[in-house]
């Protein structure tokens, strides 16, 4: 029988390259003499004038990211971006109430079409400080058109954020065309879609490793797949400068939306991609193809608790490799690659063994 790479459009003398994900590696442990870990400075400068002091961002959904969700991540030090999924007025009327409210670092999205420029005054207008072009696939010509438009229209000191990309080239292109910073990965998060759907993407961890060989002046954000901790510890490792969460947040008492009681108490939320078929007709009442899922989510009270928790892991994660900085865990980062059983015996396994 002949392989099946026989059958495949590949170049001559080229092979199929292995492609890795969170749980297909660990860090390996080193020495450290971190004596405690408030001694790590687990800061990250963006560029072009947007730090933060946790390096989180709380995703562009309709289901994550209001006025609450952006006091309460600037007040632990990251950052939260209004999403699109609204009027031009209503979205600045968020990020002004952000404000308000005492938030700082607040980011707004647009989209690579129709009212972006509009979208972009209005809201920095309200006083937000960063914008993201937000779209399901950033390494395409609507992008550097609207990357072009954007820094005419609004010069070089605003911050501009723009993705999704899932490669090298992706990110040199965007970064060349206008981008201070680069959402990176297409597919894999938890109500995304796009692999199953377009049979596009790649593993997550696999794409940080590669968009972050940049020599490009931006900064790299790992956006998708991340369920802990442990994996915004490897994302950073891998040389992300920080990392973007939506269903970490989700279910939270600052996330939008009413809170569901089932009869017997249990309480949810709604959590959804924007991308879905629910997302795209509350918008603009259809849907063209639908890279998502809606989904309800348990009720976990304050965002805060579950930032403090993550902080709490990334620290502690820095500590095993030695580092002091992110910058110094990227430089210090050892890599092992573990088998399936080895992913197995790595989770809290004692509620599955059979006694």
């Amino acid at each position: 029988m002949k392989s099946i790479l026989a059958h495949l459009k590949i170049l001559p003398l080229k092979t199929m390259l292995e492609a890795l994900t969170y749980d297909d590696v660990l860090l390996v442990p080193q020495y450290s003499d971190i004596r405690s870990r408030s001694d790590i400075d687990i800061t990250t400068d963006m560029g072009n004038g947007l730090q933060l002091h946790l390096p989180i961002f709380a995703s562009p959904m309709d289901t994550i990211s209001n006025e609450r969700m952006a006091q309460t991540m600037s007040m632990e030090g990251g950052s939260a971006i209004i999403h699109r999924y609204n009027s031009p007025r209503a979205q600045a009327d968020i990020v002004e109430e952000s404000l308000q409210l005492g938030a700082t670092n607040v980011g707004f999205a647009v989209g690579v079409t129709g009212d972006f420029i509009m979208r972009t005054e209005k809201c920095l207008d309200a006083g937000g400080n960063f914008v993201c072009v937000d779209v399901a696939h950033g390494h395409h010509v609507m992008m550097r058109e609207v990357l072009a438009s954007l820094r005419r229209e609004f010069g070089a000191d605003l911050h501009i954020m723009a993705g999704n990309v899932a490669t090298l080239d992706g990110v040199n292109a965007l970064a060349d065309w206008g981008a201070n910073s680069v959402r990176c990965n297409i597919g894999g998060g938890s109500i995304c879609s796009t692999r199953v759907q377009t049979g596009h993407g790649m593993p997550g961890l696999q794409t940080i490793f590669d968009c972050s060989k940049t020599s490009r002046d931006v900064t790299i954000i790992a956006d998708g797949g991340i369920r802990n901790s442990g994996d915004i510890v490897k994302a950073l490792a891998a040389g992300a400068d920080a990392v973007m969460l939506g269903s970490l947040l989700a279910g939270t008492k600052e996330t939008p939306g009413e809170i569901i009681m089932d009869s017997d108490g249990t309480r949810y939320k709604m959590y959804r991609g924007m991308a879905s078929k629910e997302a795209q007709m509350d918008w603009r009442g259809r849907y063209s193809s639908f890279e998502g899922v809606s989904a309800r989510v348990p009720y976990r009270g304050s965002v805060r608790y579950v930032l403090e928790d993550l902080e709490k892991g990334i620290r502690s994660g820095l500590s095993y490799s030695g580092a002091r900085s992110i910058r110094e865990l990227q430089a210090r980062a050892r890599w092992v690659q573990q088998t399936s059983a080895g992913t197995g015996e790595s989770r809290t396994h004692i509620t599955t063994r059979n006694w």
